[in-house]
């Protein structure tokens, strides 16, 4: 463990409500962050979607299950992958537990990827989980929303969270290009393969038949279903992933005896 100050327990009082002060302040901004979010234009969405689910062929408009919102997470499981993002997957471990809460708020919640449904089926099968999750197989909805990228597009040029980004950029600067091949490997597929699709959440509504874009997270703006990163940041040594980060995060049933 990092070298750490030692104190009395007067001198952490003092450290500690000192701190309170600030973790107030950022709990205040939080509640007008979320506010301005609610504020946010609605987008008409126009283009006819469909979607493979359990329950057979559905339309965006279908997928909201007679609520009036629905939260869309973007996992990635591209058609070249054999299994789903180890991070992703470590996010979608909280998601059963959430689902019957968000359901009682007028909110329909479930994961989207460009997977063919069988692999989708099977997949939860073997993570044990049961939130639903649909295929948009041959549809545009993840290029239209932001997280799917042909290999053009990594070549030359895309737009992800609101800037653009050349994906293969990553490796010609040499940033950790080893950490992209072994996620990429990971997944059953290659660097080329693995770039196709990137994370995000996006949030819909429904009203008067027409459905709404109402808001999208990307990148870091998505850490939150992490649910663990929050718990990592009040111990000791925090998140212990060193700089650049350490890729520890690893599927439910890989990990050893810890």
């Amino acid at each position: 463990m990092a070298e750490h100050r030692v104190g009395n327990r007067e001198e952490w009082l003092e450290a500690r409500t000192a701190l309170l002060e600030r973790e107030k302040e950022l709990t205040r901004r939080s509640d007008e962050l979320a506010r301005e979010r609610r504020e946010l234009p609605w987008v008409p969405v126009e283009k006819e979607y469909t979607f493979e689910t359990d329950e057979g062929t559905k339309t965006l408009p279908q997928l909201f299950a007679g609520r009036s919102q629905l939260l869309v997470y973007h996992f990635m499981f591209g058609p070249a992958y054999s299994a789903g993002c180890p991070t992703c997957s470590a996010a979608a471990d909280t998601f059963d537990g959430g689902v019957v809460h968000l359901n009682q708020r007028d909110v329909t919640f479930l994961c989207i990827s460009r997977a063919p449904l069988e692999q989708l089926q099977a997949y939860k099968r073997r993570m044990g989980w049961s939130f639903p999750w649909a295929s948009s197989a041959g549809s545009d909805f993840n290029f239209d929303f932001g997280v799917s990228f042909t290999h053009e597009q990594q070549r030359d040029g895309a737009d992800y969270n609101y800037r653009p980004v050349r994906l293969l950029a990553i490796l010609e600067a040499g940033v950790a290009p080893e950490a992209i091949e072994s996620i990429a490997a990971d997944v059953g597929t290659d660097v080329a393969g693995y770039l196709t699709e990137l994370p995000g959440l996006s949030a819909f509504a429904l009203e008067d038949g027409a459905v709404y874009h109402t808001y999208s997270t990307y990148a870091r703006g998505g850490e939150f279903v992490l649910g663990f990163y929050p718990f990592l940041d009040r111990v000791p040594r925090g998140r212990d992933e060193d700089d650049p980060p350490e890729n520890w995060i690893r599927r439910h049933d890989e990990y050893g005896d810890a």
